[in-house]
């Protein structure tokens, strides 16, 4: 799949700003005050950025509002209204606790919950699509809900769950890739069934569909060098989650926790990257690109 910067940056940044206001919702004694402040508006710029960043990859954005019509059948509408929601509440529970030193536990409890089910209806955009056998997999949820909690977790400086959920979610990371490189070849697609054709016998591709590119080839053919997947896997995998962990661990107070910070926002953004770019689409295979 073309990995494109608009929905990298949405999945990076809405994970964590939805995780931040998950651990928001459910902390026992949460700040009031400048320091809520700060806190809650940090969450809702890299919520609410992230969620404006996915706008730019829709085909016509001025059409937003129709996805929420089809909740019934649709995770993106499913996602939309969670995200209203959510937001919606813990603006309300904020409120309270800046402006009025007021914690309504219930409210945060409720909107947390929420900020969690934007995660997962995100996460299952991608996990039901049939065509995509690599999301197609209990892991691509359970990667999305550990990011946003160890992420949150380390935005909400609430280090020892941010430490626990960091190394969760690289074995979820390190699961995801090694199940998912044999997705495609497990679920049985290929050329003869892309084609419709292998009742005749053996398909082989006798010449490409066409000569020039197409949108399917644009956003569903991307191809990436096994070298610099294994490479970036690595990257992702130091910035991402062993960094963060260490720093957390081993050093000191506030220096450490923006070190873990910056080194888990560029881990993630690598591994977001490889997400989309490792995601082979069954239409490839009518292209010969698998």
């Amino acid at each position: 799949m073309h990995p494109a910067p608009s929905v990298i940056l949405f999945n990076t940044f809405s994970g964590l700003g939805f995780g931040l206001l998950f651990w928001l919702g459910f902390d026992a004694t949460p700040p009031t005050g400048w320091i809520a402040f700060a806190f809650f508006a940090l969450a809702y710029i890299m919520a609410v950025g992230g969620l404006l960043a996915s706008l730019f990859h829709l085909g016509h954005p001025e059409r937003f509002l129709k996805a929420f019509s089809q909740w019934k059948t649709s995770w993106l509408s499913r996602e939309g209204i969670c995200a209203v929601a959510a937001l919606t509440l813990m603006a309300l529970y904020g409120a309270g606790l800046v402006f009025f030193d007021t914690n309504i536990a219930p409210l945060g409890w409720i909107g947390g919950l929420l900020s969690l089910g934007v995660i997962f209806t995100t996460s299952m955009i991608y996990a039901q699509m049939n065509t995509v056998p690599r999301w197609k997999h209990w892991s691509t949820p359970a990667l999305f809900l550990l990011l946003a909690l160890g992420g949150g977790a380390l935005f909400a400086a609430k280090i020892t769950f941010a430490t626990v959920l960091l190394i969760l979610a690289g074995l979820a990371a390190l699961v995801h890739w090694f199940v998912g490189d044999r997705r495609m070849a497990a679920s049985g697609t290929t050329l003869a069934t892309a084609t419709g054709l292998g009742h005749i016998g053996s398909v082989t591709a006798f010449e490409p569909p066409h000569t020039g590119t197409n949108y399917l080839l644009k956003e569903f053919a991307f191809e990436v060098g096994r070298k610099h997947a294994q490479a970036l896997r690595l990257i992702s995998m130091l910035l991402g989650f062993v960094v963060p962990v260490l720093a957390l661990l081993y050093l000191p107070g506030h220096f450490g926790a923006g070190v873990a910070v910056l080194c888990h926002i560029a881990g993630v953004l690598a591994l977001r990257w490889l997400f989309f770019a490792q995601a082979e689409h069954v239409v490839a295979l009518y292209y010969g690109k698998r």
